[in-house]
């Protein structure tokens, strides 16, 4: 019980970070908004090359960012957090003016920024950055030692922002094409980030140097460093879209227990690409990393620390049993490769698009492998977690995200989405449609809305209003009367219409509520009614 207070507290902090940002300021507004500097240029390729330095905790390095001109502009928004310092911006070999404004660096550009043109500049920089308070919910640099003694270091930055330990352009609607990282180490360690290796270089004064590689979009928070006294293992797996390559990271005493612990990475792409479609990544592979904090989405690079022990932490959030047949942070996190990573929220106040999905995932997982039953069983038994407390859809172009229930009830949400469909394969078709309509792009609730609704053939703005936007779980209300069964919705915005599938004296019957009483005729008597359980909903029989 006590680890499962930790996930509830991980929970906690999002809802209290969201809370505390109700009084939104000027840098929430420059961070979380597309301003004139970052609407007229597209980023293209970054190469982020860094010196970590454990001594003495400090980072220093460039970032070069290419990208296109769409708007001609002369003015840009570069993004770094406090108490990371610029030092000099250059283009073309002219160093640049530039104006600091808190965590925003406006940049005054002298070579013309023509329509069209594909332009470099060099950000240099350094410092010490935020340490991590509780990662991965408060995030900056972890810098832990191993049991050994040997440097342990790893970042984590979703919602604080990339900007908080590489220059950037900090805001989720645009993703780099590709990058390159370049992250210079003492040679005792190993840095894993994100896509392919494709050198080591040694170097003369007893550092290495570690360059990788990814050849697909990214999202800045998926971008991360691994550093530490790694051991290294792979297999291949044989999926959809050929061979992936599948690579495993972990600190030199625990390979033992990660050979036999990460056997759930294959179970997972097979459950995962039956449901959602191919793993998007082929191209960077798949990578799980030891880490020295509980676990993170990072694109072909997820950190993994979950103890090598199934459930979260040893604790089975659904109270069901079935949590504990796999490990939760290798199924939820790599869930994200298709929803967070794959198809990505614009701005934060959507995450529920990331963070519902893979809380679904979990179930789906579990269904796969151990059947129907047991996948309703584990996502029903989530909602002991759910809050109802505020909406899950935070507030735009603020930097905001909603509620904490976008997990567990953002799950259940869908599961009910699934009862309305009435059918697995076509559910099984609308998933995998999804990371094919929307492959490698950032997208916004309307659209994941709007194409719900057309391949269910049902408007369901009125069920997205009610889940995402409303803090209620709406009630269905009956009672029996002159052999009528009387029934609506009630706890909810007037226009929610969910149809709903029940069982009356044995048989399963589907009835279309509204706000306003409708009526049933019964032929028995001693009448019973139960609503089905998959739906996500309260059921109320009233005395009248």
């Amino acid at each position: 019980m006590k680890k499962y207070w930790h996930f509830i507290f991980g929970l906690f902090l999002i809802s209290v970070v969201a809370e505390a940002q109700e009084n939104f300021t000027k840098q929430d507004t420059l961070r979380g908004s597309i301003t004139k500097e970052r609407a007229w240029w597209d980023v293209t390729y970054y190469h982020l090359d860094i010196k970590i330095n454990p001594a003495d905790s400090t980072i220093s390095g460039f970032n070069t960012i290419r990208y296109k001109v769409i708007q001609s502009y002369n003015r840009m928004q570069i993004d770094l957090q406090k108490p990371l310092e610029i030092y000099k911006v250059t283009q073309e070999g002219k160093e640049l003016n530039y104006q600091r404004d808190g965590n925003v660096f406006y940049i005054d550009l002298v070579a013309p920024q023509n329509l069209g043109k594909t332009k470099e500049l060099t950000v240099f920089y350094g410092g010490k950055p935020k340490i991590a308070v509780n990662p991965p919910w408060d995030g900056g640099i972890t810098w832990k030692k191993d049991p050994n003694g040997n440097p342990f270091i790893a970042s984590t930055c979703q919602g604080i922002g990339a900007s908080v330990w590489w220059p950037n352009k900090d805001h989720m609607y645009d993703e780099v094409e590709n990058m390159l990282i370049s992250i210079n180490v003492p040679n005792n360690l190993t840095d894993v980030s994100n896509g392919r290796l494709q050198s080591v270089n040694e170097l003369k004064d007893g550092t290495r140097t570690f360059n990788w590689y990814v050849s697909n979009p990214i999202n800045n928070y998926g971008v991360n460093i691994n550093i530490g006294d790694y051991v290294h293992f792979s297999e291949v797996f044989k999926g959809e879209k050929g061979n992936l390559d599948c690579d495993f990271y972990v600190l030199r005493n625990n390979l033992a227990a990660a050979k036999t612990q990460f056997k759930d990475v294959p179970r997972m792409l097979k459950a995962f690409e039956y449901w959602f479609g191919p793993y998007p990544f082929y191209e960077d592979s798949y990578k799980l990393v030891e880490t020295p904090y509980l676990g993170m989405e990072h694109q072909s690079s997820i950190g993994y620390g979950n103890g090598f022990a199934n459930g979260y932490l040893g604790s089975d959030l659904s109270d069901t049993g079935w949590g504990l047949k796999f490990d939760y942070i290798i199924i939820h996190e790599s869930g994200h490769e298709w929803f967070a990573n794959n198809i990505t929220y614009k701005d934060i106040a959507d995450m529920w698009i990331h963070e519902s999905f893979a809380c679904y995932s979990e179930n789906l997982f579990v269904e796969y492998y151990y059947g129907k039953q047991a996948g309703s069983e584990y996502v029903r038994g989530l909602r002991r977690g759910i809050k109802n407390n505020k909406p899950i859809i935070g507030k735009y172009n603020v930097n905001n995200e909603g509620s904490g229930d976008m997990y567990s009830k953002g799950a259940n949400m869908l599961h009910t989405l699934r009862q309305i469909v009435n059918n697995d394969e076509k559910w099984r078709v609308i998933l995998r449609g999804m990371n094919s309509t929307f492959y490698h792009q950032t997208v916004c609730t309307k659209q994941i809305e709007d194409y719900l609704s057309t391949q269910i053939g049902i408007n369901l703005e009125p069920f997205f209003n009610q889940y995402l936007r409303d803090y209620r779980i709406p009630t269905f209300e009956y009672y029996f009367k002159n052999n009528n069964l009387v029934y609506r919705w009630t706890n909810c915005i007037s226009s929610f219409n969910l149809p709903i599938k029940i069982t009356l004296n044995g048989k399963e019957k589907w009835l279309r509520p509204k706000g306003e009483w409708a009526k049933l005729p019964q032929t028995e008597k001693n009448t019973k009614l139960e609503v089905n359980p998959d739906f996500y909903v309260t059921t109320l029989k009233s005395s009248n």
